[in-house]
């Protein structure tokens, strides 16, 4: 990574340095991209294609903090929360994208009901003069990434049309005429910059008998993602936002990329692709957010939820591809005879019975944890009762994760690269704690912010309350991250 981070910074030289801002000279507009699926390391395999205005111009012009970190799972809804709260599962009850309610005895989904902690954009919707509008391909993420009904919130619904939260605009119905999934039908994904008679990388096709695999193909491609930035382009001109006397907060939740990675892992072609194409989203949103309210007039803020694995290998699958039932039988027959069994496992959790009592609890989970621990695809755990099998940063990630009501007895980690086993014979999934997922890039972009690289990791949890300082608003309820003082100017 350092030549690549060498030749970015080199552009930093020729920058033109930011005027210094007071509090009430604050920018009128802040656009948050959320990416859900980026790595740390993605800009450096495609370097030499960015483009000159995009992520590029973010590195010569923006706070650069080329390491941000989700110390806790890396689920996608558990990495939204993080970057939306400024606080970890631990508070904000996101520990999962999914998990098992021992109360109604079912599997249930993130969902803005259950976060226990506000947003950033909610503390920005309490200023009733402030506007929040949130873009998402699903209305799950964007209204947990709001965590407020008085955001205005736009995703796809199942026909891949966009719809929003509340009452429809009237120009909603126009927009999605133009941007309807069917005009991809027979369209090539071509790569950025392919030379003349290359092969398409992808057809999206789509007939009668499999509309649901096209619509599936279409999220997970760049046609997709221009939509949504299209929609965010025609909010910035139909709501004037940023054109007002106060602030307003724009959030675009890209989840194109991490949908393309369940298919494919990090490593894939087809991954670097989907990254030049949002290099040239953001090099296009940022030419439209100048035009619309000036080059000072708006901070520019990206970030990602998660990166992800590399696809195991065909002849490595059948080791790295994790059966989750053969885990919790591990766990069930070590437990025979102590009157307890496995209610449920639900990765990375393991939801034992209640039927012992609370002096005989822990030393029963510690018994399942290391019956998990006997099994080769696992390789930590971490119990409600605190007992880990780590020391230092990653017994702190396994405790970040953990929620005493959601998390069930014991959390478990899986070795470097292991996914949970799809039955598809391919793909990948998310949610560990290793680096590759847990490492995320983050550009801070505007008049507020320095223009450097600050190669020290932060958390992904500094982003709401460095946020809320920029936009002079009250940091959310559970924050635990701190501001990031040495990239805003004073």
């Amino acid at each position: 990574m350092d030549i690549c981070r060498r030749r970015f910074s080199a552009l930093l030289a020729g920058a033109v340095s930011a005027p210094v801002w007071a509090a009430s000279n604050r920018p009128k507009l802040t656009v948050l991209l959320l990416v859900e699926e980026l790595r740390a390391d993605a800009l450096d395999s495609v370097f030499p294609q960015l483009a000159t205005g995009g992520f590029r111009r973010l590195a010569a012009r923006a706070a650069w903090f080329p390491t941000c970190r989700h110390l806790s799972s890396t689920f996608s809804a558990t990495g939204i929360a993080n970057l939306a709260t400024g606080a970890w599962p631990a508070q904000h009850g996101i520990v999962a994208d999914s998990w098992y309610d021992r109360p109604s005895r079912t599997t249930v989904r993130a969902s803005t009901e259950s976060l226990l902690a506000t947003t950033l954009a909610a503390q920005a919707a309490d200023d009733a003069a402030m506007r929040v509008a949130v873009v998402a391909m699903s209305r799950s993420h964007a209204a947990l990434f709001a965590g407020t009904p008085h955001a205005s919130l736009y995703f796809l619904d199942d026909a891949g049309h966009y719809a929003a939260a509340g009452p429809a605009p009237d120009w909603l119905a126009a927009f999605n005429a133009a941007h309807t999934p069917e005009q991809f039908n027979g369209a090539n994904w071509m790569a950025v910059n392919a030379v003349a008679g290359a092969p398409p990388l992808r057809t999206l096709h789509v007939d009668d008998d499999h509309r649901s695999e096209f619509l599936a193909m279409y999220r997970a491609s760049p046609f997709a993602q221009m939509a949504a930035f299209d929609l965010a382009a025609e909010l910035l001109v139909r709501d004037k936002l940023g054109q007002g006397t106060t602030s307003d907060l724009l959030c675009i939740v890209d989840q194109s990329a991490a949908l393309l990675g369940y298919a494919e892992g990090a490593r894939s072609p087809l991954m670097n692709q989907m990254v030049l194409q949002l290099d040239r989203r953001i090099e296009t949103l940022l030419d439209q957010l100048a035009g619309t309210v000036g080059e000072n007039g708006f901070n520019l803020v990206v970030s990602a939820a998660h990166g992800a694995p590399p696809c195991p290998a065909p002849e490595s699958r059948a080791r790295m591809a994790v059966n989750g039932e053969t885990v919790a039988q591990a766990v069930e027959t070590a437990l025979k005879g102590s009157g307890r069994h496995v209610e449920k496992y639900v990765y990375p959790f393991v939801y034992l019975d209640r039927a012992a009592t609370l002096n005989t609890a822990e030393p029963i989970r510690r018994m399942a944890a290391e019956a998990a621990l006997t099994q080769p695809p696992v390789a930590g755990f971490y119990t409600a009762g605190g007992a880990c099998s780590t020391t230092g940063e990653w017994q702190r990630r396994f405790q970040n994760s953990f929620h005493p009501q959601r998390s069930g007895d014991v959390m478990l980690s899986y070795r470097p690269e292991y996914v949970e086993d799809t039955g598809a014979g391919r793909g990948i999934s998310y949610g560990s704690l290793y680096n590759y997922d847990a490492c995320v890039p983050l550009f801070l972009y505007g008049p507020q912010f320095r223009a450097a690289v600050f190669e020290t990791p932060v958390d992904a949890v500094d982003l709401a309350p460095t946020l809320a300082r920029a936009l002079g608003i009250a940091e959310p309820s559970s924050a635990v991250g701190r501001v990031l003082s040495e990239a805003l100017i004073a």
